[in-house]
């Protein structure tokens, strides 16, 4: 009987399985996710908001976290800042909440601009309102349409601030033409890109 030396036998062995893990793996990816669920925070603040749209980050080619828009039926995204909707965030990854507040400023610069006075104070309030996350934690800010702003981190308000220009400018990141991600915001108000 020849004995098949193990290193040959486990290129065999990874030869034959992986044509059938690359298929199971295709097969997962390819399967539709579950109609959305309004998030907890929206049923009394935004009860007839629908899934307007949602979308991935991406950084290198890795996963940050998955967008969806919440808004109701009849949402205008070129007047985004003057209507209800919530923007939620499920991220991929681990991430502190410093660093995610000091993203956001620097991603509202490119939106519009604004003192150093007001970034000082926007800073403080992101820092309180977005604490480290883990993956498959939820960020959601809601916007009343009239410069309301809640935070919330998986379900529990975090922050508010009534500030119409801190509105604009912080879900801007996202909606405003001059985002950095145009891919992710053409995925969010549903335009063919």
């Amino acid at each position: 009987m020849n004995r098949i030396p193990r290193r040959q036998a486990l290129a065999w062995g990874a030869s034959t399985l992986l044509p059938a893990l690359i298929t199971m793996s295709e097969t997962l990816h390819a399967t539709t996710p579950p109609a959305a669920t309004l998030p907890a925070e929206l049923r009394d603040s935004l009860p007839d908001a629908r899934l307007a749209g949602t979308g991935v980050l991406r950084f290198f080619g890795l996963r940050v976290y998955e967008a969806r828009l919440w808004a109701p039926a009849g949402f205008a995204g070129s007047d985004y800042a003057r209507q209800p909707f919530a923007l939620e965030l499920v991220y991929d990854r681990k991430l502190e909440g410093e660093a995610i507040a000091e993203r956001s400023i620097a991603e509202m610069r490119r939106v519009g601009d604004f003192t150093e006075a007001q970034a000082r104070q926007w800073l403080a309030l992101m820092k309180q309102a977005f604490p480290d996350v883990a993956a498959q934690d939820r960020l959601l800010g809601l916007s009343d349409g009239q410069g309301m702003v809640r935070f919330f981190h998986n379900g529990r308000q975090t922050a508010q601030i009534r500030d119409a220009q801190y509105a604009q400018l912080f879900f801007g990141i996202w909606l405003a033409p001059q985002t950095s991600a145009p891919a992710l915001r053409n995925a969010l108000l549903g335009i063919a890109g």
